[in-house]
């Protein structure tokens, strides 16, 4: 049997194999040998055997609580197994038994460099999934309406650029973040006749169409206006399904009934109420007096305004400019 003054690092660095041999053959009659197990776990980090030389140095350790050695290999092995936390707890160990030993405080920095970039990029990776937020659209004769389903955004959360051939939307969801929507639009638009409202449960989003065309799809790269005529309660829309749009119509307009509104807001809702509820000469005269004034008459007389052209009629504070 080979003695134990075989066993160097030095013989071990030559040979790691042939060591590992004939330390198993030293063990069989010396198995309480603390020694000749801190040197096999040497051999087996040379040969990248790094779960052996973590048992072979835990063995010596349990063997001899006092091995300076030993807790090194361990450290070593449980690094380049990427355990760096056990790394760590081995090198501070032995650090504490060898102080004088600086290569423990090397490994011991080391492990706190590793355990602080494996903490850095699971807080990276660790995503809060971003809730699917669904839009659809559908159109009217003279509006397309596009809706974003997410409840219980606040009012001031929401902001709506029209441009006349895109829409860009960017909504705060009630989780703090961002949901942003860009689309290039099929036809032009009429940006200043286009309007938003943010309800309970969705943001509707309106854009006046520059023609009552039917638009066979919302998005596109500025082709020329269809032909087609626009037909009644036909939506299309972006989804493959089919869905009763009267339905969902309805479904707005009850919805924006229970919706208070303030100052424009409310104003407009009355002038539809009106118009709405009126008869032919109400909505004739409304009409009328709307387009002939510019915007800055709206009446409900048919008897007076269906004889003459209704003049501008801007408030004092405003000056009304042709452009």
């Amino acid at each position: 049997m080979a003695s134990e003054r075989s066993f160097s690092d030095s013989f071990i660095d030559e040979n790691p194999q042939k060591a590992i041999e004939e330390l198993n053959e030293a063990l069989e009659g010396n198995s309480d040998n603390s020694e000749l197990f801190c040197q096999r776990a040497y051999a087996h980090l040379q040969l990248k055997n790094y779960s052996c030389a973590v048992d072979d140095a835990k063995k010596a350790q349990q063997l001899n609580p006092s091995l300076a050695l030993a807790f090194m290999r361990t450290g070593m092995a449980e690094f380049h197994l990427n355990h760096f936390e056990s790394a760590h707890a081995a090198f501070t160990q032995g650090h504490s038994l060898d102080g004088s030993d600086n290569t423990f405080h090397m490994w011991i920095k080391r492990c706190e460099e590793m355990m602080e970039m494996a903490n850095q990029n699971g807080k990276e990776n660790k995503q809060t999934p971003t809730p699917h937020i669904k839009h659809d659209w559908y159109q009217t004769e003279s509006q397309v309406i596009v809706t974003i389903m997410v409840k219980n955004v606040p009012k001031d959360g929401v902001n709506i650029n029209f441009e006349e051939r895109q829409l860009s939307a960017v909504v705060k969801l009630p989780s703090g973040e961002d949901f942003s929507l860009n689309m290039n639009l099929l036809h032009p638009i009429v940006p200043q006749h286009s309007t938003f409202k943010v309800l309970s449960t969705k943001v509707e989003i309106k854009m006046k169409k520059t023609e009552g065309t039917r638009w066979e799809k919302l998005e596109g790269e500025g082709q020329e206006p269809s032909v087609k005529h626009f037909t009644p309660n036909q939506y299309p829309s972006s989804s493959h399904s089919s869905r009763n749009w009267d339905k969902v119509v309805v479904d707005i307009s009850e919805e924006e009934k229970k919706e208070k509104l303030e100052g424009d807001a409310a104003l407009n809702k009355l002038f539809q109420q009106i118009y709405g509820d009126g008869t032919d000469e109400v909505k004739r005269a409304m009409n009328k007096s709307f387009m002939e004034s510019g915007g800055t008459v709206l009446s409900t007389n048919w008897t007076d305004v269906g004889k003459r052209t209704v003049e501008m009629s801007p408030p004092d504070d405003v000056e009304f400019k042709k452009y």
